[in-house]
């Protein structure tokens, strides 16, 4: 009888230790291949090994392919209260308008969210849209996990997702944008001659969840830390891309430090709020923000807002349009496609985009 215990207590615990590694190796993908995690899970757009310029693209794939059918294209972007939002809709209707022009069968229709908090809002909306069938998605997340569960359903129903810039979808099949580490290290590069290489600098943060807003911010660190060692970054705080809230915390800075040479903000919005503070203070203080939309342009002109970086919406609106019918041409595209921006200020705001950019279109 005491055999027959022990050989079912052996039994019994080299059953849980055999279980304890199986949990284990599900775990952390050790002998279960199917269990191992994407290189989604830590994609970045900024850095990716395969990721191509756009012009480049255009120059590899040539002529624009043919596609057969009915093209329902659906797109979703933050909130059009932002005006950078209403440009790339712009680019997204002119794109589809010059497809169109030009014998494809495809029509546009593009919404957004209430807010750029909306995030369970955006996803209602894409979600209506899968269940609509739309042929293939353009989506602008308001953070970066909001639209995967709507990114899973489109993927099971064989429908291909661009990711159009700022928040990053890792299971997207193709993301465009620019760079958004190098909005911030040119806007860092452009203050730091302005200031002669030194002084103190503050930082407007848009929504921490967004990709964009993330990296922005990381690139102007970073080129201040390597480039720039006489420049100290005193402030940074959040505004969730909010024009009161950017102005209300320029004012507190102004106010706390006396010395303050610039600010830098995530995107055009919370510039010109902030600019709406140092108007008052009647201090020199340079500000700087991102996306080229027409406000910060008309401020630019009027010697107001210093510089915006442009990552130029209404052309990134046609390229997304323009890469979603090579995809659904069949034309093999990288990951990453990256978009042009450039540094707009006093000395090139009144020269035209297309020039900056070298803008081409498509061939058909």
């Amino acid at each position: 009888m005491k055999k027959l215990v022990k050989l079912l207590t052996l039994v019994f615990v080299t059953s849980v230790l055999f279980t304890a590694c199986s949990d284990k190796n599900k775990e952390t993908g050790e002998g279960n291949k199917e269990n191992k995690p994407q290189q989604t899970e830590a994609f970045n757009p900024d850095s990716d090994p395969n990721g191509v310029e756009f012009s480049e693209i255009r120059e590899k794939l040539g002529a624009m392919p043919k596609v057969e059918g009915e093209i329902k294209l659906g797109s979703v972007a933050k909130a059009f209260e932002n005006e950078y939002w209403r440009t790339l809709k712009e680019g997204e209707e002119l794109g589809t308008q010059k497809f169109k022009e030009n014998g494809y069968n495809i029509t546009l229709d593009m919404k957004s969210a209430q807010g750029e908090g909306d995030e369970q809002g955006q996803l209602s909306i894409v979600e209506d849209m899968i269940n609509k069938k739309y042929t293939a998605l353009l989506l602008s997340p308001i953070s970066d996990g909001n639209l995967v569960p709507g990114v899973e359903k489109a993927k099971k129903n064989n429908i291909p997702v661009i990711n159009v810039n700022d928040g990053i979808i890792k299971n997207a099949d193709i993301f465009v944008g620019p760079k958004a580490i190098m909005n911030g290290e040119l806007a860092a590069e452009w203050i730091s001659k302005k200031i002669g290489g030194e002084g103190e600098v503050a930082i407007v943060i848009g929504m921490p969840k967004a990709f964009a807003a993330r990296q922005r911010t990381l690139g102007f660190e970073n080129w201040m830390k390597s480039n720039a060692a006489g420049v100290k970054i005193v402030e940074k705080q959040n505004a969730d891309w909010d024009r009161a809230k950017a102005k209300d915390l320029a004012e507190i800075w102004i106010k706390k430090y006396p010395n303050l040479k610039a600010i830098f903000c995530n995107n055009d919005v919370m510039a010109l709020g902030v600019q709406e503070a140092v108007n008052a203070s009647k201090r020199d203080i340079l500000v700087v923000g991102v996306d080229g939309i027409k406000e910060a342009y008309e401020s630019i002109r009027k010697g107001e807002m210093d510089a915006t970086v442009d990552s130029f919406p209404l052309y990134k609106g046609q390229i997304a349009v323009e890469m979603a019918l090579r995809s659904l041409g069949g034309q093999q595209l990288p990951r990453v496609i990256w978009t042009p921006q450039a540094l707009i200020d006093s000395t090139n705001v009144n020269e035209p985009s297309e020039k900056i950019i070298n803008w081409k279109e498509p061939v058909f």
